[in-house]
């Protein structure tokens, strides 16, 4: 029960984001699909101005709209990611989950309507809005889930937020074939559908505890504390678990709060905040947006005939390999999945760019480049995907963990956004060269990542943010110590894991 609850949460976030960033992507589908030399909302946008203007939208105009409409996106992340921590303190975790889902709402009706309005300003507005509420949700969940989480599962249940998202890009790749919701009539549909699962989301939210950690050691609610580690647990029993959060309350009492700018001030938090904002880079970085922003002009000059399908398989290998890190991330540990997964995108990226520079000499190439796309995107998945989004509230303890998320979530949106609108113009640049930045920084990640990163598996949040306190120039050398007694108990028999 207690694990399809944080499924439940994290799934709603997951549609949002993917069914209107995955318009961006399946436009371009529809640029060889419908035969077209512009995409379908492109043409919404030519026919809207021509209604007002009668004369057709000059095609500077036309790409300064279309680029507008696919950054905003990212711009109201970068925005909204900021409000996370204020947001959390405020409201709690899961009321701000429920508030923002009033964003979901706004963005997924204005874009819907946007068509029937006759109002490309509708669709760009609901675009920065549906932006705003995944830069909300895109901290607000891990942070939950990381506090919620016990020790022993506390990384498997962290992937299960890139395993949503995963699936709602697989699903909109689906919902946005032409024969389903990809259509000129219906396209304002897919975008309108993302209000379904927003829905979802108010219905079954409310029955789940908010965070005990926040109760307790934000609110001093101690009663409203152990009711939800009972419901956690399924223990009536849980005196060891606020136990182990009033020494975490004990030593936050003696701290200053921490405000963003105090994570670079302060030399007990600037180590994790730059591990933080690398690991969260490490992933928009990687070249992994590149590769489904233009997968399908990947797979059409690697010579495959239907390309959107073959980007629908790579959702698919997404899918898969996700689930495998959610099996392995809490036995190899955090720090090997990520480097595990950093080097095969490395070794992925340069077989990429031999397969595509050797295309028009070699055929056969073609099925080389295909197999390292989706040998890249099985390696994301494996560890660069879903760690840095979990891995950050691990990092630190309740106090600056807010702040923490914000800066890292909105170091996520601007890696996003630059990636986004500059990755076309240095592809045409490079050529199939490109790929070979993204190798250069996966290896810098990569080693950035074996000599500083440590290893959080198994161990409190008390015991991780006193290696930085205590050691902050010897993070590899972290204590095993005990296991947490947070929340280590599951299932309504009381029986240990």
């Amino acid at each position: 029960m207690w694990g399809r609850q944080v499924r439940r949460i994290t799934d709603n976030e997951t549609q949002m984001e993917t069914n209107s960033n995955d318009k961006d992507r399946h436009r371009k589908g529809q640029i060889r699909t419908t035969g077209t030399k512009t995409g379908i909302i492109e043409q919404d946008y030519n026919s809207t101005w021509r209604e007002r203007y009668s004369e057709p939208i000059p095609s500077q105009t036309l790409t300064s709209l279309w680029s507008l409409s696919v950054a905003i996106f990212s711009i109201g992340g970068m925005v909204s990611s900021f409000s996370v921590g204020i947001l959390s303190e405020y409201f709690g975790r899961r009321k701000a989950m429920l508030i923002n889902n009033v964003l979901a709402f706004i963005g997924g009706g204005l874009m819907g309507m946007s068509k029937i309005s006759r109002s490309f300003e509708m669709m760009i507005l609901g675009r920065f809005t549906i932006g705003a509420y995944c830069g909300l949700v895109s901290g607000l969940v891990p942070m939950y889930v990381g506090e919620i989480a016990p020790t022993t599962l506390r990384g498997a249940l962290g992937t299960l937020h890139q395993l949503a998202i995963v699936t709602g890009i697989l699903m909109a790749q689906i919902l946005g074939l032409e024969s389903l919701l990809g259509s000129e009539q219906l396209w304002p549909v897919l975008l309108g559908v993302t209000v379904l699962p927003t829905v979802l989301q108010m219905t079954l939210l409310p029955f789940c505890p908010e965070s005990p950690r926040f109760l307790y050691i934000i609110r001093c609610q101690e009663h409203h504390a152990k009711s939800a580690l009972r419901r956690l647990t399924g223990r009536l029993e849980v005196s060891e678990d606020l136990a182990e959060m009033k020494e975490e309350k004990r030593k936050m009492d003696m701290e200053r709060k921490a405000s963003i700018a105090e994570l670079f001030r302060s030399p007990m938090y600037q180590q994790p905040i730059i591990i933080s904002i690398l690991l969260q880079l490490s992933q928009q970085l990687s070249g992994i947006n590149a590769i489904f922003y233009y997968s399908t002009d990947i797979f059409k000059k690697a010579g495959v005939e239907n390309p959107v399908y073959a980007t629908i398989g790579a959702g698919a290998v997404n899918c898969a390999f996700t689930i495998v890190s959610l099996f392995l991330v809490e036995r190899m540990g955090r720090r090997t999945l990520h480097m595990l997964g950093l080097a095969g995108m490395c070794i992925c990226a340069i077989i990429m760019t031999t397969a595509l520079t050797l295309l028009e000499t070699v055929p056969s190439m073609s099925y080389l480049s295909m197999m390292a796309i989706f040998g890249f995107v099985a390696f994301f998945e494996v560890g660069p995907g879903p760690i840095p989004w979990f891995f950050v509230a691990e990092l630190f303890s309740q106090g600056p963990r807010p702040a923490a998320m914000a800066v890292a979530g909105c170091s996520n949106w601007t890696a996003n956004f630059l990636i986004g609108m500059g990755f076309q113009y240095v592809a045409n640049l490079c050529g199939p060269y490109v790929f070979l930045i993204f190798a250069l920084l996966l290896l810098l990640f990569l080693v950035f990542t074996f000599f500083r990163v440590p290893e959080t598996r198994g161990k409190t949040f008390d015991q991780i943010s006193a290696t930085f306190h205590n050691h902050p120039q010897n993070m590899m050398d972290m204590d095993q110590g005990k296991h947490s007694t947070e929340l280590d108990y599951l299932g309504s028999d009381g029986t240990e894991n």
